[in-house]
């Protein structure tokens, strides 16, 4: 048990020096990017399905 806090102090330490520094808000922004080419693509599948006429499968 003592093995796993230890474990998980080092990945909080490592967590707190990426927060702390310039890495997050660049992990962030790469984010907000990512997020929007999925919810393009994800509209595009929608449009694509609905004109093929097939509904979901169940």
């Amino acid at each position: 048990m003592l093995g796993w806090a230890l474990i998980f102090f080092i990945v909080a330490i490592i967590a707190g020096v990426f927060g702390f520094s310039g890495i997050a808000a660049g992990a962030a922004s790469i984010a907000k990017i990512i997020f929007f080419i999925f919810i393009v693509l994800l509209v595009i599948s929608l449009i694509a399905n609905a004109v093929r006429g097939r509904g979901p499968k169940i």
